[in-house]
């Protein structure tokens, strides 16, 4: 993994949008609802780690969206208000890479993940101008 420092910050939003522009493009499309939502859990991730690494957080190897808005709380505590979806979102990185999990996410779900996940790259983006 590339060593994380303020300069791979743009880099971590890139990757991002390109989850969430390929997650809406799906989820506008009637894509497999499985496939959308572990592109959602990517987005934000990525931009929940960007914005810890602008602000000198040392990047760890974790998929765990609690942990890592629980480390955004401590700059800003107005992230706690995403604890909670995102307790539920990360719950798609292992259920869908693994068979006998739960993943016939209804629309409703998703459409909601997708909002979090928007208004989350939203805070981020005005935070980091």
């Amino acid at each position: 993994m590339k060593e994380s420092n303020k300069s791979s910050v743009p880099e971590w939003f890139a990757k991002g949008d390109h989850d969430i522009e390929s997650a809406q493009y799906l989820f506008d499309h009637k894509g497999h609802t499985d496939t959308v939502a572990v592109l959602i859990q990517q987005c934000i991730e990525k931009y929940l780690k960007g914005y810890l690494i602008h602000h000198g957080w040392k990047l760890k190897k974790t998929h765990d969206l609690q942990e890592l808005v629980i480390e955004a709380s401590k700059i800003d505590k107005t992230f706690e208000i995403f604890e909670d979806s995102c307790i539920n979102i990360s719950r798609y990185y292992m259920d869908t890479r693994y068979p006998g999990f739960p993943t016939d996410y209804s629309r409703d779900e998703i459409k909601e993940s997708l909002d979090v996940a928007k208004n989350i790259m939203k805070k981020i983006k005005e935070a980091v101008k």
